[in-house]
């Protein structure tokens, strides 16, 4: 992997991460851009001790372009876009509209592809390396921040998600500290040790396996299952099968073998519902271990793969028990969604 680093015509960096080593990277940003002007500020609730992201400087970023205009297309035939260069492997770059910002925290887009038709599951083996290779080494600058407590790797795909920009990409969030869910687990993972001794992920892995109904792809590295307490209609959670608390500690052998077991089950999520059915809208999240915190070495990262539809045609609404409560009521069992997932294996 070769990665260059420059900056946008506002300030902001870029980083390209190419394939090949012999890949020259000098295209400039030309275009007449203001500074970046943000006004995202973390308060605090007091009933609930969570963090929410004021960002109203969101509410003018691009919406629904035509393909002729995205902004995370290449620069071609006059018109420029975010990324400067005529192609690309993948993209990196801040957020020109970020949730999390200075002080605050730092917003980056994912570029997976130049191609604008495409979508994460389309990509060679080669290219979803390269991804990881990204996200890995995102992962590893954001931690040196010193705001930066958690980082957050993940994409959203579809509409139906609320996907305002067609273009196969995702994000990487470094919060200014540990997310609530990451504090559950965390919690969780506290009480397990104190209780049994053992660790909660690799006890949680074992006993999938051991059972076995819901396993839905066993790899030599790697391990791929419908949680028992599922929460989404058709949720995955893929493990490495060697527990390690970040990307950055996975060794060799599991990154060779993560872009032959992700993009199979991306391609089987695309297969849920049948031919004819339009792509399934997902949302793809890593689960890293947060900065600093005790019995970081304990936890295990995993990635969650979650889609909001429930059968054809129909999704799955946060209505007032999910919203309100935060008590999730799902209708697909997850015995039944892990023997769809292996029904609709590649052939």
């Amino acid at each position: 992997m070769k990665k260059t680093v420059t900056t946008l015509a506002d300030g902001r960096e870029l980083l390209y991460y190419d394939s090949r080593d012999d890949v020259v990277r000098e295209a400039a940003d030309t275009r007449p851009l203001d500074a970046v002007s943000t006004a995202s500020e973390i308060r605090r609730d007091p009933l609930l001790g969570d963090s929410v992201a004021i960002a109203s400087h969101r509410q003018g970023r691009i919406y629904h372009p035509p393909a002729d205009e995205c902004p995370l297309c290449p620069s071609r035939d006059g018109r420029q876009s975010e990324i400067p260069e005529a192609d690309y492997d993948v993209a990196v770059f801040e957020n020109r509209f970020p949730s999390l910002a200075g002080d605050s925290g730092r917003c980056e887009v994912v570029c997976f592809t130049s191609d604008h038709d495409a979508s994460f599951a389309d990509l060679t083996e080669e290219q979803a390396g390269l991804v990881l290779d990204a996200w890995t080494d995102r992962t590893a600058a954001l931690a040196q921040l010193p705001q930066v407590k958690q980082v957050f790797c993940f994409e959203n795909r579809g509409a139906e998600i609320g996907v305002t920009l067609g273009h196969p990409h995702g994000q990487i969030y470094g919060y200014p500290f540990v997310t609530p869910r990451t504090e559950l687990m965390l919690r969780s993972m506290a009480a397990h040790h104190a209780k049994t001794g053992g660790n909660l992920f690799d006890d949680v892995v074992a006993r999938e396996e051991a059972d076995g109904s819901r396993i839905v792809l066993a790899a030599e590295h790697w391990i791929a299952f419908v949680p028992y307490a599922a929460h989404w209609p058709y949720e995955v959670h893929l493990h490495p099968r060697r527990r390690v608390a970040d990307l950055r500690e996975l060794d060799k052998a599991a990154r060779t073998e993560f872009p032959q077991v992700y993009l199979e089950l991306l391609r089987r999520f695309d297969r849920i519902f049948g031919p004819g059915e339009p792509p399934t809208p997902y949302i793809s999240a890593w689960h890293q271990a947060p900065f600093g915190v005790p019995g970081r070495e304990d936890f295990g990262l995993h990635l969650e793969l979650f889609t909001i539809r429930r059968t054809s045609g129909k999704l799955k609404f946060l209505a007032g028990s999910e919203s309100g409560m935060s008590v999730f009521i799902n209708d697909v069992p997850p015995e039944t969604a892990a023997q769809r997932l292996r029904e609709v294996a590649s052939q």
